[in-house]
């Protein structure tokens, strides 16, 4: 598989020519122009990211956020502002400070809203959030109040395609915030667009999640900008050449999150190791510059665009005011396989491009070239060079696997940075009782949420130890499309721990399996209930019991548990004393440490322990 990276608009497929020949292209605005670029952006969202925003890094253009909705939506759960329908809290995840982080670095970067999942309230009892249109727009647009009333953040685009959501947004003086529909497929909302005059007068854009590089006849037809709303990340995208697509925005924007759930380095950069503060800049992050330090939203595409003669793809922006950027990629089908749907079988091979600059580009005397070059058979990749300027007409020799930038913008910057810490594991050894008087965030540090939220609770009716605890807040099974378990879980540590020490309340550990894959996930999971009982199972779904019996454990108290798992044999402690051993776990042989509840249920965890070797 390609190196995970960011998609750049524009790319690829194409014929074999001799490659000796020249080939000659034309940029010219004289018959007119094509399409408004709308921007490029990152997606935090799917419970992953925290973030490179003008002329350092990746300088995206866009923002777009997961509103949470206290489900599991790929690799982790996000809260939702609206727990319960009584209920608001605009302060919940981190999303909120992401935004804010991003608007310090761009004023001007378009913030765009999402929600991926609903809190269960909004389904009235069904699985499905839009059979009570009012309720769910009533809650897509609170979040968007709540952002500009705490946070002072205008959110411009939110995605959600029901047509009472402009009626509320105008109703509440959101004129300016415009629509994304359906912000999942094109159809079937493209013919109901232009079906429909009056839902074609709500929607502002049409949008789709990984649409390969193509669009469908409908869409074009309705005149409206075209996304590709959520994309993979990847380094190869025709997206304009083929489907006149004006803004991508990349999923996930950081990959901050364990690397073994799915999904894992596939950000525009990583950092998932918050116990090291290691990161590392992907190269996504310099082929993204490629396109974003040379341009910006309004800047509008030449008509001529289009594939080069021996593989690869070219396009071309103006800001009508003079200056041009034109985008090379010769990107090959071996690098390219992370685009979906899987594209089509394609070559590419080196070849010499001739550039003429025709209308009013005529008059342009000199342009500035970046260049990167992957390298994949030396293993030495060079990204995003400032060479030499150049004059007009531009013949460029291209390789196979590389993207060039040619250019008026003078302001591009390869952004440096010191050398972050070295990567570590997970401590072997590590604790936390949550006696945080004042969290930067409402979740707990290195606590992947899978199921369930757990957040920073102030136990006020608990005089003793256990005022300030961590506590599963959700009571009624979300509405997600990924497939949230029947239990509630957090995980914690290291994949490939074997043998550890568990102290909690419920505890698990050798967890396999997280993200959309937790509701299969097997393990050694110990759990106590209100009825004074437990269990042992080898499963999060509890089908598979290693050992049962009686606990005398009764609801309202604190217990301490105690999970020992030692090669094949797992034993477990209560409030000190054995409660049952050797039960024998032959599968699986590693996983996260976990804690959770057996049922969507308000519980609170205190003094959280656990021990590899």
């Amino acid at each position: 598989e390609a190196p995970r990276g960011a998609p750049l608009v524009f790319l690829l497929l194409s014929l074999t020519l001799d490659t000796g020949e020249c080939e000659d292209y034309v940029l010219d605005d004289k018959g007119g122009l094509g399409r408004v670029f709308d921007g490029i952006g990152g997606l935090s969202g799917g419970g992953v990211s925290e973030g490179d925003f003008p002329n350092f890094g990746a300088s995206l253009h866009i923002l777009k956020v997961e509103i949470g909705g206290d489900a599991q939506t790929t690799d982790g759960t996000e809260p939702s502002h609206m727990h319960y329908e009584d209920d608001e809290n605009y302060f919940r995840g981190y999303e909120w400070w992401l935004m804010k982080e991003a608007k310090k670095r761009n004023p001007n970067i378009t913030l765009i809203g999402l929600p991926w999942a609903f809190p269960g309230w909004v389904g009235r009892g069904k699985n499905w959030p839009y059979d009570f249109p009012d309720v769910t727009a009533s809650y897509v647009v609170n979040w968007i109040l709540g952002a500009k009333q705490y946070h002072d953040l205008d959110i411009q685009y939110v995605g959600v395609g029901i047509r009472l959501l402009r009626y509320t947004l105008d109703k509440q003086g959101l004129e300016h915030v415009r629509i994304v529909a359906s912000d999942n497929l094109w159809e079937p909302i493209a013919l109901s667009v232009l079906k429909d005059p009056e839902l074609s007068a709500a929607i502002d854009v049409l949008g789709a999640h990984y649409p390969g590089t193509n669009t469908v006849l409908d869409a074009l037809k309705s005149q409206k900008p075209l996304w590709s709303s959520e994309d993979y990340s990847t380094f190869n995208d025709e997206n304009y050449v083929n489907g006149f697509m004006t803004s991508t925005i990349a999923w996930n924007l950081i990959a901050s999150y364990y690397e073994d759930l799915p999904f894992g380095r596939d950000g525009l950069m990583t950092a998932e190791e918050p116990w090291s503060n290691n990161y590392v800049v992907e190269s996504p992050i310099w082929i993204t510059a490629h396109t974003t330090q040379f341009t910006q939203p309004g800047w509008t595409y030449l008509q001529t665009v289009g594939h080069l003669a021996q593989g690869g793809s070219y396009v071309a922006l103006t800001d009508g005011k003079g200056n041009l950027t034109v985008v090379i990629e010769t990107m090959t089908h071996d690098h390219s396989i992370c685009i979906r749907p899987p594209l089509l079988p394609f070559n590419v091979t080196a070849q010499n491009a001739t550039f003429h600059l025709n209308g009013s580009f005529a008059s342009i005397k000199e342009l500035r070239v970046w260049r990167s070059q992957f390298n994949f058979q030396s293993k030495k990749p060079a990204f995003f060079e400032k060479l030499g300027p150049i004059k007009v007409s531009v013949t460029l020799n291209l390789q196979e696997d590389e993207v060039y930038t040619i250019t008026t913008v003078t302001t591009g910057l390869k952004g440096s940075y010191p050398n972050p810490p070295p990567s570590a594991p997970f401590p072997k050894v590590y604790k936390d009782d949550f006696d945080n008087k004042n969290p930067p965030f409402s979740e707990a540090p290195n606590f992947a949420d899978q199921t369930g939220v757990f957040e920073y609770y102030i136990n006020l009716t608990d005089p003793g130890p256990h005022v300030f605890t961590l506590r599963q807040t959700i009571t009624q099974m979300p509405i997600t499309w990924a497939t949230d378990a029947d239990q509630t879980i957090s995980v914690i540590g290291d994949w490939h721990w074997q043998n550890v020490t568990v102290t909690c309340v419920f505890i698990a550990a050798r967890v396999d399996k997280g993200g959309q894959s937790i509701r299969s996930a097997r393990g050694v999971f110990y759990w106590v209930f209100a009825d004074g009982t437990y269990k042992v199972t080898n499963d999060l779904a509890g089908q598979t019991v290693l050992a049962e019996g009686l606990s005398g454990t009764r609801a309202y108290g604190w217990h301490t548990l105690t999970l020992k798992v030692q090669g094949q044999y797992a034993s477990g402690l209560l409030n000190g004393y054995p409660l049952w051993k050797n039960a024998v776990v032959l599968t699986p042989k590693n996983g996260w440490a976990a804690i959770g509840t057996n049922s969507f249920e308000l519980a609170q965890f205190d003094n959280f322990a656990v021990e590899a070797e």
